[in-house]
């Protein structure tokens, strides 16, 4: 996906900013909690959702005390029933959109996105309508200082565990896999001895849309806006994060 990083780091930079913690750790709790019902337990060694689960909880600084309270109440007979569902719509300047819910409410879900959408100029689409717009992609963040020394023979070790494309910044590599080979590239990992900083299943638009400045902060205004909901976990859109717009951001 065009512009990946830079998106990745717009999130961070808000993120910094955001005092949220609660959210984050609402939003991972309710990963681990589906990653439980539906990957197959509470035990990570066999369960390779909850393993992802729970290493992006730690990403966003959560105590290991919280992260098994979380995986003890999931296996248990009061588990939350939270279930995963997707919506699809357009956004203003024609942006598509690819939203990632878990909740225990769907009706309270779908009116909730859908009053966003109409709210902020996009409406919402029919399951399927957009889906072919996004490629389902492993993605996996890596700090650098997690890094093998020999940047070279570290890259054939990814391209070996199924890397398609890998983005390096200045503190972290981006490493992107397909879909199915998202559980090989978590083995390789486990086998170098690293734990990524965040490894998830996500959807990357295979074509991109530029908009001037103005429109583009528009598109991450609603971005914002869905991110506010309890019960949106992920937001995907086809906008292009230009240079220009990262510069804007900046300022802001």
């Amino acid at each position: 996906m065009a512009g990946h990083s830079k998106w990745a780091n717009i999130k961070h930079r808000k993120g910094a900013q955001d005092k949220k913690r609660a959210k984050q750790f609402t939003r991972a709790i309710k990963d681990i909690s589906v990653a439980v019902k539906d990957g197959g337990g509470p035990d990570p060694e066999t369960n390779p959702a909850l393993r992802s689960a729970i290493s992006n909880a730690k990403g966003v600084n959560m105590p290991k005390d919280t992260i098994e309270r979380a995986v003890k109440k999931a296996s248990g007979a009061e588990a939350d029933n939270y279930e995963a569902v997707t919506f699809e719509g357009y956004g203003p300047h024609g942006i598509a959109f690819f939203i990632e819910c878990t909740t225990d409410n769907t009706n309270r879900t779908v009116a909730s996105v859908r009053s966003i959408f109409s709210k902020n100029g996009g409406s919402l689409g029919t399951n399927g309508s957009l889906e072919f717009l996004f490629d389902r992609k492993g993605v996996f963040s890596i700090e650098r200082e997690n890094m093998a020394q020999n940047m070279e023979e570290f890259e054939l070790e990814l391209i070996e565990g199924g890397a398609t494309r890998i983005e390096k910044e200045e503190n972290e590599l981006y490493v992107f896999t397909n879909f199915t080979d998202f559980g090989t590239m978590n083995a390789k990992l486990e086998e170098l001895g690293i734990e990524p900083k965040n490894a998830e299943i996500q959807r990357l638009p295979l074509n991109t849309v530029e908009l001037p400045v103005a429109e583009a902060k528009d598109i991450l205004d609603l971005v914002e806006k869905f991110e506010d909901d309890d019960d949106v976990q992920n937001v995907y859109h086809n906008l292009e994060i230009t240079e220009e717009l990262m510069d804007e951001i900046d300022q802001d």
